[in-house]
């Protein structure tokens, strides 16, 4: 994630597929809030993650665990750039 500096309020969510910046986090946001979302980001990821390793292998196509594996690094990585907000705010404060 782009360092914060101490005026930018909207932090872009890192990308690997545009040039420039579509996501963006509001880092004065409620902590409550900002905690919302990354929560539900993990919580997602885990239920994800645990229905595919509970399912057998052999009943999945061979795409399947790229696209998991794709939508899992998603997640993770808006979890990711959303906590180091929260962390900044909370060194800050």
């Amino acid at each position: 994630m782009t360092t914060q500096t101490p005026h930018q309020r909207f932090i872009p969510l890192d990308t690997l597929t545009t040039q420039a910046p579509v996501l963006f986090i509001d880092s004065q946001a409620p902590l409550s809030d900002l905690h919302a979302c990354l929560a539900e980001r993990l919580h997602a990821l885990h239920k994800l993650l645990t229905v595919f390793a509970c399912s057998p292998m052999d009943n999945n196509d061979p795409s399947d665990i790229s696209t998991v594996t794709n939508i899992a690094r998603l997640l993770l990585q808006d979890a990711n750039d959303i906590f180091d907000v929260v962390q900044q705010r909370g060194m800050s404060a």
